[in-house]
């Protein structure tokens, strides 16, 4: 099997051992599901750079085989039985098997930076990896936790989603040594900005808003995490409110809890204003960005643009 974003094949399963089939077997199910969205990102700002096909591959691996092996620990952590409709590798192969397969992964971002021979890629990539594990770690000890600000929030977001987007926009920039740093700078900024709306949309799919994915209604709040707009709502009421809150086990009861069908839109629509603040930010930055790049390059800037639209907004 061949696993591909648009118009780039990343991988293969002849990149994983034949000896191991039921390593290969698990990374089948688990990569066909995805979008590649992320690697879809390292190819937008690839091409706008004129980057060679196979650094963009590598690119494209390293984000891919870092994404998934969070995956596969995450679903493990959490006891989620469900991965992309499927049965979460832990469930099929055990946990064991899940955890080696997501180790492997890592190990083998390591391996094929260190023969890329770019010691600064190599290097941030491990940071990178570093921050997604200290905010999983962050994220499991808030569990249960429903008095939680939403600025500590904030803080595991910055470190388990907005660095992964951080590395799709940096990366290809450390790749060929870009001597810009205030381009590497602004994209760095641009990387975090998509990555807080991206888990602040997905937050709201909880609450069933704009759940295009279908994702399962408050299957935060049921395991016991109150993710960000969960925490809004919750600013400024009593413990026992928060608690009635907490306690709801369905939509309709939690939009009673919380005051209505009314309350619930009004605090939405100023969750989308504090959000939409942050996308106004990002065009600011993004025209920063367009001034410092050299005029063949600017195509990237038509690749950014339509970004906030499609993580926060969920527009196609």
């Amino acid at each position: 099997m061949i696993f591909t974003t648009p118009d780039l094949k990343i991988y293969s399963s002849q990149d994983f051992p034949a000896y191991l089939p039921k390593l290969n077997s698990l990374y089948d199910d688990l990569f066909s599901g995805g979008k590649g969205f992320r690697s879809q990102l390292v190819k937008w700002i690839s091409q706008s750079l004129s980057i060679p096909s196979e650094t963009q591959k590598l690119l494209a691996q390293t984000i891919e085989f870092i994404h998934n092996a969070s995956l596969l620990h995450d679903d493990l952590v959490d006891r989620s039985h469900l991965r992309r409709g499927k049965p979460a590798a832990w469930t099929k192969y055990t946990p064991e098997y899940a955890v080696l397969a997501g180790d492997y992964l890592l190990a083998r971002v390591m391996v094929n930076l260190s023969k890329f021979g770019n010691i600064e890629l190599v290097q941030y990539t491990a940071e990178m990896i570093s921050d997604l594990l200290e905010g999983e770690w962050l994220q499991d000890s808030v569990v249960g936790d429903f008095f939680i600000q939403l600025e500590q929030l904030n803080r595991i977001h910055e470190l388990k989603t907005a660095s992964l987007f951080k590395w799709c926009l940096k990366a290809p920039l450390v790749a060929i040594q870009y001597p810009n740093r205030n381009v590497i700078g602004l994209v760095e900024e641009l990387g975090s900005i998509l990555g807080q709306l991206f888990q602040r949309s997905d937050d709201l799919l909880d609450y069933d808003v704009r759940n295009g994915e279908n994702k399962a209604i408050l299957g935060d709040l049921k395991s016991k995490y109150l993710n960000s707009f969960g925490s809004f709502v919750c600013q400024g009421k009593s413990k026992a409110d928060i608690e009635r809150l907490v306690q709801s086990q369905s939509l309709g009861e939690f939009k009673v809890n919380l005051g209505g069908e009314a309350t619930f839109e009004a605090l939405l629509k100023e969750f989308d204003a504090i959000n939409s603040q942050k996308i106004q930010l990002y065009f600011h930055l993004l025209e920063k960005l367009k001034e410092q790049l050299q005029p063949s390059e600017v195509g990237m800037i038509e690749f950014l643009r339509p970004l906030p639209d499609l993580l926060y907004w969920r527009r196609k």
